[in-house]
């Protein structure tokens, strides 16, 4: 598997373009503000062709760049209790941040909804891209987040680290840490619970995608991430 992954411009939300393969479909997972232009010189070094957007969760930083993306034809796929986020995002920052955000950027922010959105559930397998991507739903961060799992790893690791399988984790597991559950739609119960049934149960061969941060293993959560040591699923 092809896998390019960048910082977006602002609260450095990974972006991800996943593929089999130069010269092939592709899909983007989490277009954030101002990818827009790395993003073309991605697709344009590997000669990629974005087959879908797949969102790991509603929040601005992850869809911000959704719509220019998508184009009109480009579907965006995010599972269905995080649908409602897609309408305008803009209405969910709180205002403090927002300003914040308008003065770094330098303008007033407005939304453009995606025109083709697929909603998603938990356990489904997405066939896109030459990819079999599963919808592995894990509320807390957010009601409708979710990771998605490959039954693949990017080309290049190193062997000897024994890795078969990739999760794009969004905002749910991070390295060392975990996303915050206190944002509106956010839920601790639904945390714990989503750590204990979805995520410890991950091989520890599996890959960590992050939605900020360094890419991680389950093999290194389970043995140093504060959140994780303790629970048992």
């Amino acid at each position: 598997m092809l896998a390019v992954a960048f910082p977006a411009a602002a609260f450095a939300t990974n972006c991800y373009v996943l593929a089999a393969g130069p010269g092939e479909e592709c899909v983007v997972v989490d277009p954030g503000i101002g990818v827009e232009d790395t993003l073309r010189e991605v697709l344009l070094e590997h000669r990629l062709r974005p087959a879908a957007v797949l969102l790991t969760h509603g929040h601005l930083d992850h869809v911000w760049s959704v719509a220019p993306v998508c184009g009109g034809d480009t579907a965006a796929y995010i599972h269905t209790d995080d649908r409602y986020r897609l309408g305008d995002p803009l209405a969910l920052v709180a205002p403090g941040t927002l300003a914040m955000f308008e003065a770094q950027f330098g303008g007033t922010a407005t939304w453009r909804e995606p025109e083709h959105v697929v909603e998603i559930g938990d356990r489904e397998v997405l066939s896109l891209a030459g990819l079999e991507v599963e919808v592995l739903h894990a509320p807390g961060h957010t009601e409708g987040s979710v990771m998605f799992g490959l039954p693949t790893v990017p080309e290049g690791l190193p062997a000897d680290e024994g890795l078969d399988r990739t999760v794009v984790s969004g905002d749910v597991l991070f390295a060392g840490s975990i996303g915050r559950t206190d944002l509106a739609g956010g839920s601790d119960v639904a945390m714990q619970r989503s750590l204990r049934e979805v995520v410890l149960p991950l091989p520890d061969s599996t890959l960590v995608l992050t939605g900020h941060g360094p890419a991680t293993t389950m093999r290194r959560e389970r043995a140093t991430n504060p959140y994780l040591r303790g629970l048992t699923a």
